[in-house]
């Protein structure tokens, strides 16, 4: 009778061990909206690509995690959190308070502000120099509400477009004398077109970008964590946002 408790006990430790490594090897699913270059967006062969891409790979890699990127739409990515269809999301979502209150994120891995794009021989250098001038922004974004606090919401100067590659096309054809938008978008859009340039302005207040977790998976944060400060110690982090934006990159806040 011993032998065979003896026999059920290794068989339960073996089931948990297994159960456990299986759990340790698990492929973790990422939820990426792939509509948000150069975050997020498809290849010509679909692949999903951009900094976004980048960066959870080298943060999965350093953690030793095996994910699978998802193209998921950003109206149902939470939900697809939510519900358990993913395990994390990375898709350029700012970190703030209201969404602290419903998910964890991990510390900052991108430095969000607006950008202005203008014309290489523009003499503007900020904000004010705006005034008067035609402006193009995304519609109801931040970039929008800038120029609607600063010049007024229906000064008919500011001309409200569905998305920044049409904005910046406008910039490009003179039909605007500036243009104002998220600066990751706004900066690789600006290497497309060299007679165009970047003003930062100092009122633009940061914001950043984090990895989202489920609420209370202190352990997958934990993991992220450590992997997104060993990409930022070993250089990868510089590599990856000098790939995208052709610039030095900022430094981020620990958490």
């Amino acid at each position: 009778m011993k032998l065979l408790h003896k026999i059920v006990a290794s068989a339960g430790f073996l089931a948990f061990a297994l159960g456990s490594a299986q759990a340790q090897n698990k492929e973790l699913v990422v939820g990426s909206s792939a509509t948000y270059r150069p975050f997020a967006y498809e290849s010509p062969t679909k692949e999903i690509v951009g900094y976004d891409v980048d960066m959870i790979k080298a943060i999965a890699q350093k953690a030793g995690l095996k994910i699978k990127i998802v193209n998921t739409p950003w109206t149902g990515i939470f939900a697809a959190l939510n519900n358990g269809d993913l395990d994390l999301v990375i898709s350029g979502v700012t970190i703030n308070d209201k969404r602290k209150q419903s998910y964890d994120f991990t510390a900052p891995y991108f430095e969000a502000r607006q950008l202005i794009a203008v014309q290489k021989d523009s003499p503007i250098k900020g904000l004010k120099d705006l005034a008067g001038k035609k402006i193009g922004v995304v519609n109801g974004s931040t970039g929008d509400d800038i120029a609607s606090r600063e010049f007024g919401k229906t000064n008919p100067d500011i001309r409200r477009f569905e998305s920044t590659p049409v904005v910046i096309s406008e910039l490009v054809n003179n039909g605007l004398d500036a243009a104002i938008g998220d600066n990751g978008v706004i900066a690789f859009r600006v290497q497309e077109h060299k007679q165009l340039k970047t003003v930062s302005d100092a009122s633009f207040a940061k914001e950043y970008f984090g990895i989202v977790v489920k609420q209370g998976n202190k352990a997958l944060q934990d993991k992220l964590n450590a992997g997104l400060a060993a990409v930022k110690a070993d250089g990868s982090y510089a590599q990856i946002y000098k790939k995208w934006f052709q610039a030095e990159a900022p430094t981020l806040p620990a958490q």
